[in-house]
């Protein structure tokens, strides 16, 4: 099992300070850096983290407005956390990176690697969508989402997280899951939902690896064929009897795709 440690990112000029997870240690290729998707924090890539091999060296950013990281009155647009990634990148001196985006994470990784290709060695999309103002239970949960005041209530966050997953996922880990959500405000809840909304997504769509899990419930196999059809080199791996957080269900094997296809960048 991989060691993990935290630490923080002052990114300075106005940017926030955002908390960090790595593990590995620097090798012949570029590091991995994970993106967290909505309402998430680094912690959702924790079992992916503790399951990666030395060779693979890996960060994963808590987001601001989430988890422990700041929460500036405003700047949630996809746009706003795209820019703090090529910020982070910046901070810790990393000229090129393989962006791993899970869920909506994916949308801020495909921003990066379209405006600034020249600091992106590869792209994964785990659960991306390629559309999300289509997707009915988007809308349903955007109307929730609305009226939701501080505290965020902790049902409406443990029954979201239990929505994402098809299969078993650690109890205990799915708790960590909710209380790393509740700690972002409701202002943060309805802007990065607003801003993920009204954000043209087929824009953004670039990328070379797209997993996803048949049993989604929230993206379906034709949305994800929009981003192949898109990207002419992109390669689709599909994980049977998963949801929408293959990283959750399936840390192990995603690692090792993730092993895999940093493998063939460093070829």
């Amino acid at each position: 099992m991989a060691t993990v440690a935290v630490y923080r990112a002052v990114l300075g000029g106005g940017r926030p300070t955002l908390p960090y997870a790595e593990t590995g240690r620097p090798g012949s290729g570029p590091p991995l850096v994970l993106v967290h998707g909505y309402a998430d924090s680094w912690w959702t890539f924790e079992p992916m983290l503790r399951a990666m091999p030395a060779v693979l060296h890996a960060y994963a950013p808590t987001q601001r407005g989430h988890g422990d990281a700041d929460k500036p009155a405003e700047g949630y647009l996809p746009e706003d956390f795209a820019d703090d990634l090529v910020a982070f990148l910046d901070h810790l001196g990393i000229e090129r990176a393989v962006l791993v985006g899970g869920s909506s994470g994916g949308v801020q990784a495909r921003i990066v690697a379209g405006r600034r290709p020249d600091r992106v060695a590869g792209l994964v999309l785990l659960g991306t969508p390629a559309l999300l103002a289509d997707k009915p239970g988007v809308a349903a949960v955007r109307e929730t989402v609305r009226t939701l005041e501080d505290p965020v209530d902790r049902e409406f966050a443990a029954e979201f997280a239990r929505g994402l997953a098809a299969g078993r996922v650690a109890p205990g880990f799915l708790e960590t899951v909710v209380d790393e959500s509740l700690k972002a405000p409701a202002r943060v809840w309805r802007e990065t939902l607003r801003g993920l909304l009204e954000t043209d997504l087929a824009a953004t769509l670039t990328g070379i690896l797209v997993v996803w899990g048949d049993r989604d419930p929230l993206l379906t196999r034709s949305d994800q064929q929009l981003i192949l059809d898109a990207i002419p080199d992109s390669r689709l791996v599909v994980h049977e009897g998963a949801g929408h957080v293959v990283y959750w269900e399936d840390p192990e094997r995603v690692v090792r795709e993730l092993a895999a296809f940093a493998a063939g960048l460093r070829r």
